[in-house]
């Protein structure tokens, strides 16, 4: 069983999918920076990219993502000539260094664009660099898919697919403004299974409104059922005056601090006693699921899309706010689509803002990635009695203990994972 400390759970901190976090990106950092990286990648050093597609047909209430809606189709097709724009440019500046791993594709909804254009893109991408049989993955709108998209999808080679379901309880659905019918997405994972695309992602949510545990379970029992071979379970977080669109969600029917608590352990234990493999505090894959894999070994690495497998050193982002990383500098397009397609048209790199990474922060973002994907950092002698004088409090509570000079979340403690993280964070900890 978990622990409650409610005075922990209602402080917000970061998700930290990067460190240091996209709040302490700034305009002083930008093109020129992204330049220089870029330059010095060597060769054959292993890249992973992510194509951003801001565009859904239907926007949803709850989400907080950089989408529009897919309506103007010109709009669309404008987008989809600078994206590709962007990647030739970004390509012609590696001039063939770097070798390209992975390629996802996220959103927004990259099923909001034709599926010939998603060949088109992946196209590009293999045309300009040095890619060869990478890893290719998509997150898919499942209320947009068709049998056209499961073709095309075998025949791009897509290996790995991510699926919005959030929860099946209609009335849920029906508060978040997501309608989809459980026989709709059985439908789709039949369809994807049935051109042997196995590797099926599902990205669910607690601490919806009108959610009670009755409702998650059944989603979850659904979910077992279907057998994907991740799962990502989400708390909700309702920030109205931040994503002007959740302002449609009824926030008087959203579930107390306590059920969200409930929420979460509940799935945790559902979906283990399944046999999923938990991965940090919100991630589940199947034993011999390359995540399932990695956590085993130690090899769990977390980037803007979660936790993750991939180790490659350098993410190259493209499209409209999408993020690069390098392993001294993060930078992040421009977010508007009309500026960013402006900047790529005139042959310019659109990156407008980030941060650089120094020794120290260095330091801080593997003691946070470390905490959070192995539930465990070294510390050393050094710093390890400030630290533990910092984490007095937790380590009373029962949410940490000490193994040597290893700082360890306990499994009571696992809820808090990202509390104790943010402990390292150079702007909101003390340590």
């Amino acid at each position: 069983m978990w622990s409650y400390h409610p005075d922990l759970l209602a402080k917000p901190v970061p998700r930290y999918t990067s460190y240091p976090t996209a709040m302490e990106f700034t305009g002083d950092v930008g093109a020129d920076d992204y330049a220089r990286a870029l330059d010095a990648i060597e060769a054959a050093t292993p890249i992973s990219l992510y194509v951003h597609i801001p565009f859904c047909e239907q926007i949803c209430w709850y989400c907080g993502c950089n989408t529009g809606a897919a309506g103007r189709k010109q709009r669309l097709a404008d987008y989809l000539v600078a994206l590709r724009a962007e990647i030739a440019l970004v390509a012609k500046r590696l001039g063939g260094r770097g070798r390209v791993q992975r390629i996802a594709f996220g959103g927004g909804s990259p099923n909001a664009i034709a599926p010939v254009e998603l060949v088109r893109l992946l196209d590009r991408i293999l045309t300009v660099f040095d890619a060869h049989r990478p890893e290719v993955s998509i997150e898919l709108d499942p209320r947009g898919f068709s049998a056209e998209w499961a073709l095309v999808l075998a025949a791009a080679r897509v290996t790995r697919v991510s699926l919005g379901v959030q929860t099946f309880a209609p009335h849920v659905q029906q508060a978040i403004g997501r309608i989809q019918p459980l026989s709709h997405i059985e439908r789709v994972v039949a369809a994807l299974r049935l051109r042997d695309i196995d590797a099926i992602n599902f990205d669910l949510m607690y601490g919806l409104p009108g959610q009670s545990l009755t409702d998650l379970d059944a989603t979850l029992d659904d979910t077992i059922r279907l057998e994907p071979s991740r799962i990502a379970l989400f708390g909700y977080a309702h920030l109205p005056d931040m994503i002007p669109r959740q302002r449609r969600i009824d926030a008087s029917g959203l579930p107390d601090l306590r059920l969200r608590f409930e929420q979460a352990e509940h799935g945790y234990q559902r979906l283990t006693d399944a046999g999923y493999i938990p991965v940090g505090f919100d991630h589940f894959a199947r034993p011999g699921d390359p995540l399932a894999v990695a956590a085993a070994e130690g090899r769990v690495s977390r980037n803007f899309q979660g936790f993750t497998d991939d180790d490659a050193p350098v993410l190259l982002g493209f499209g409209a706010s999408a993020i690069s990383r390098f392993s001294d500098l993060i930078v992040q397009n421009e977010k508007r689509a009309g500026p960013y397609r402006d900047m790529v048209g005139e042959g310019r790199l659109a990156a407008v803002r980030g941060v650089s990474i120094d020794d120290s922060q260095r330091m801080r973002g593997k003691n946070i990635r470390d905490i959070l994907c192995a539930g465990r950092t070294h510390v050393g002698p050094e710093r390890g009695e400030r630290i533990r004088d910092v984490l007095a409090d937790y380590e009373l509570r029962g949410v940490v203990e000490w193994e040597a000079g290893d700082l360890v979340i306990r499994d009571e403690g696992l809820p808090y994972a990202r509390h104790v993280a943010a402990q390292f964070d150079s702007v909101r900890g003390t340590i």
